[in-house]
């Protein structure tokens, strides 16, 4: 669908939003937000530069202390707020993210649901800031702790969930009485343009929250991380864009989180029901194009039960349509660029130069658009790209294991290690495998993970610190002790 046929983009927030006001920003300069569907430009946004940086830096300050001295109550009233207004306007927020990011609308429905349960649940965390007293086990007095807002954020959001990344970090946050800088991926500012819009329309003070799209990402955060009053960074993307930020933040000292890239093992044992492997696979793989930090990257599969599963899996995969992902009946939409295809497609031919024999897909799409074809591989080896990097497009690639220790020493050997996924009919070999996957996070006979209620992240090079969960607040707190004497 071209995309000049969509009226609601005329009226959608395209300048920078600081201290709670729609600014061009001070270099006056734009850049193009395409649709990933057609390769045409939509509209123009703004570009935010170092001096736009350092005035939303201004504004955070100004507004912290107000911010910080609100009460529990009135944050979560706030939230609530905020969760009820995207509820009312999904409809809009979905066709948005279907414009800028190309899932199909389906999904972008779904996500709106999901970012709008983190609004929910961080309004419930709000009023649960809890610290403990206790009597020193020596008796020279007692002990309190309490939990405060750590000071100025800056949120750096990806674009392959440009709504749910964005509650998910910006809900917290708030929650905690954080002013913040969201920065938003370039790719897909639209939506977190528009879900600035909804924070001021549900009441957040100027200043709390600002929003700068920016074309120039490391001239905007070397501004940031070069002043003193920045207290804290939470990033979610790339391994190598996040090593990068962690070197600059740690000039600051600066409080880091950190959700970086993932290879995600997809384990299924000869006792699994291959059915519900197969539907659970298609969900962990091609959800979003398959770009996702958790989607299934390396599919390992008993020898037993392997040609089964790869001849259901090649049927399911050979059924999904591809096209614009406002048509109701394609489950697959573009890729974000030509250059994610390009790359997609470097990883797909270096497999089958090597050995991989593609089941079924393998190559781009003609016509306008990044399109690839949903892909299945089999038997690529072990050293090629396809199971060495994160593949981020929509290909399945799929190699046998012989027995429980061979299938976790394959699904181990990775710098990576945030999701997992294994099918097992056996209650005490999930247990067992569950306890030896070196990941933060597993799906057990499913292949859907996140929720607002878990704590989301990973270890090694995917990253450090949760978000969701008890423990995603946490993140934008910091906890002072006094002793009182007896």
């Amino acid at each position: 669908m071209p995309s000049s046929t969509h009226a609601f983009v005329e009226h959608l927030p395209t300048a920078l939003l600081i201290d709670g006001a729609w600014v061009c920003g001070r270099g006056g300069r734009a850049f193009a937000v395409d649709d990933p569907a057609t390769g045409e430009a939509v509209c123009s946004v703004a570009d935010a530069d170092a001096a736009d940086a350092l005035s939303a830096l201004d504004a955070c300050e100004q507004a912290q202390a107000a911010w910080a001295g609100s009460t529990p109550e009135s944050r979560s009233t706030l939230l609530r707020r905020a969760c009820a207004l995207l509820e009312e306007r999904s409809d809009l927020f979905a066709q948005v993210m279907t414009l800028e990011m190309g899932k199909p609308l389906s999904e972008s429905r779904g996500e709106v649901g999901y970012a709008a349960s983190f609004l929910s649940w961080a309004s419930e965390q709000a009023r649960r800031l809890y610290g403990r007293t206790m009597l020193l086990p020596d008796g020279s007095g007692h002990m309190s702790t309490s939990l405060g807002p750590v000071g100025i954020c800056y949120l750096v959001t990806p674009w392959n969930f440009p709504l749910a990344m964005a509650t998910r970090k910006v809900a917290p946050a708030l929650a905690a009485g954080c002013t913040m800088i969201l920065k938003p991926a370039e790719l897909t500012p639209l939506t977190s343009l528009l879900f600035g819009q909804l924070l001021i329309d549900a009441g957040v003070p100027a200043g709390v929250v600002n929003v700068l799209p920016t074309s120039d990402a490391a001239g905007l955060s070397n501004a940031l991380f070069a002043d003193g009053r920045l207290r804290k960074l939470s990033f979610t993307g790339s391994t190598a864009v996040g090593k990068r930020l962690l070197a600059e933040a740690a000039g600051g000292v600066l409080r880091t989180s950190m959700e970086l890239g993932g290879n995600a093992p997809f384990l299924v044992f000869d006792d699994a029901d291959i059915d519900a492997a197969v539907e659970g696979a298609i969900l962990a793989k091609f959800r979003n194009m398959g770009q996702a930090c958790t989607a299934a990257n390396r599919f390992l599969v008993h020898r037993d039960v392997e040609d089964r599963f790869t001849r259901t899996l090649v049927a399911r995969t050979r059924a999904l349509q591809v096209g614009s992902g406002f048509d109701p009946a394609v489950q697959i939409g573009p890729v974000i660029s030509a250059r994610a295809r390009a790359g997609i497609s470097r990883l797909v031919d270096q497999a089958a130069e090597m050995g991989a024999t593609v089941l079924h897909g393998g190559r781009p799409l003609d016509g306008p658009g990044y399109f690839f074809e949903p892909t299945v591989l089999k038997d690529a080896p072990p050293a090629c790209g396809i199971h060495q990097e994160e593949i981020f497009g929509p290909v399945a690639s799929v190699r046998s294991f012989a027995d429980e220790e061979e299938a976790i020493a394959i699904a181990n050997d990775t710098p990576y290690g945030l999701a997992a996924y294994v099918y097992s009919g056996s209650g005490k070999r999930i247990a067992r495998v569950v306890r030896d996957l070196d990941v933060g996070m597993v799906g057990a006979n499913t292949g859907l993970i996140s929720n607002a209620a878990a704590p989301f992240g990973g270890v090694k090079q995917s990253g450090f610190g949760r978000e969701g969960g008890e423990e995603g607040i946490l993140e934008y707190l910091s906890m002072k002790y006094a002793k009182v004497a007896s």
